[in-house]
C-alpha cells in the first residue's frame, strides 16, 4: 500500500522537527558545556561578551569590604569614631575620588568555631577597571592595616566587574 502524500509529509515534518530539536539541545548542551568551563564570574563573562553594556556606561570594578567592630580577648568594640578615623587617615587617602559606607550587623564563624555577631560596615569602592591592579594593593594594604590596628582575624572583601557612569 503507498502510503497517501498528506501522511509523507506529516512524517518528513515530524522527522525535520526532531532534527531541529537535536540540534538546539547539542547547541544548547554545548554553550552550556563552555561556560561551565569558564570560572570568570557571571558579570565578568557578561563583560567580555558586551553583554548588558551600555554607550553610558564603561568598565568598573566594584570591591566590598566589610569590617567588623568586634575583638578578642576582652577588649571593646570599636567605636564610631575609631573606624571613622581608619576611613580618614587610611582610606580616603587612596580613594579621594569617593567611596560608600554603610552600617551593618555581620555574623560569621571565627577560627575557634564559634558564631560571633557583630555592628560592621561595608565599605563600597567603585574604580575603573583599568585601575584594578594598581588598587589590589591599596586595598590589601587596608584589610591588613585594620586587622593589625585592631588584631582581628580578618576583613572581607568582594571583587565584582561592573559598568558604571558618574
Amino acid at each position: 500500500m503507498k502510503p497517501q502524500p498528506h501522511t509523507s509529509r506529516r512524517v518528513r515534518l515530524a522527522v525535520l522537527l526532531a532534527a531541529l530539536v537535536c540540534a538546539a539541545g547539542a547547541s544548547t548542551a554545548f554553550t552550556t558545556a563552555l561556560q561551565e568551563r569558564d570560572d570568570r564570574p557571571a558579570a565578568a563573562r557578561a563583560e567580555a561578551s558586551g553583554a548588558g553594556a551600555s554607550a553610558h556606561t564603561r568598565p568598573y570594578v566594584r570591591t566590598q569590604l566589610f569590617f567588623g567592630t568586634g575583638r578578642h580577648h576582652g577588649e571593646p568594640p570599636i567605636t564610631e569614631e575609631q573606624f571613622m578615623d581608619f576611613l580618614d587617615e587610611y582610606v580616603t587617602p587612596r580613594f579621594p575620588d569617593g567611596l560608600t559606607l554603610q552600617e551593618g550587623y555581620g555574623q560569621w564563624r571565627d577560627k575557634t568555631g564559634s558564631i560571633n555577631g557583630e555592628r560592621s560596615y561595608e565599605l563600597i569602592l567603585l574604580y575603573p577597571a583599568e585601575k584594578a591592579k594598581a588598587h589590589d594593593d591599596d586595598i590589601e594594604y587596608l584589610r591588613d592595616r585594620y586587622t593589625e590596628m585592631y588584631d582581628l582575624e580578618s576583613v572581607g572583601r568582594v571583587d565584582e566587574h561592573v559598568r558604571a557612569d558618574f
